[in-house]
């Protein structure tokens, strides 16, 4: 399944945040949103990623982008997995895989030679109008960080 287009309209959605609270993406319209999609909470590579995306926070915080990251885990999951390893990124959680399956993150994958449903790791940079302008379908973590804040500052740039 391809992941939705660059030009094309950023599917709304609530989720709520690791503390229960239900946090909207048309809330943060006139700011840039890098949305990031992963597997599960504490695993090596989304641990990798929430670190590196935390520690750039700032960083993207001066490019008036917000940093978002979705897994199927639960909002207590998000709540151990924040305080474990001091992350500054908003987590939501998405156990009904509805923004999951919107994003094109949902998808077939193979492990073992056994198939099943789970999430591509994905990010998404979303405009201040709503419009995705940037897509990485199947990201591997090292790196990928830098990659979105470089590619941010260019889309910024360029208008």
């Amino acid at each position: 399944m391809e992941m939705l287009a660059p030009g094309t309209p950023a599917p709304d959605f609530c989720l709520p945040d690791a503390k229960g609270t239900e946090i909207c993406l048309p809330t943060f319209r006139g700011r840039w949103v890098v949305l990031y999609f992963y597997p599960r909470d504490n695993t090596p590579g989304c641990t990798l990623e929430a670190k590196g995306f935390s520690e750039e926070v700032d960083a993207f915080k001066e490019l008036d982008a917000m940093i978002i990251g979705i897994s199927s885990d639960s909002p207590e999951s998000h709540t151990k997995f924040i305080e474990k390893h001091d992350l500054k990124v908003l987590l939501l959680a998405d156990p009904a895989h509805r923004v999951l399956e919107a994003y094109h993150a949902w998808q077939p994958k193979k492990l073992y030679g056994r198939e099943f449903l789970g999430t591509v790791r994905s990010t998404y940079i979303i405009d201040p109008d709503g419009i995705i302008r940037e897509v990485w379908p199947k990201v591997r973590v090292t790196g990928h960080v830098e990659k979105v804040r470089q590619r941010l500052e260019e889309l910024r740039q360029s208008g």
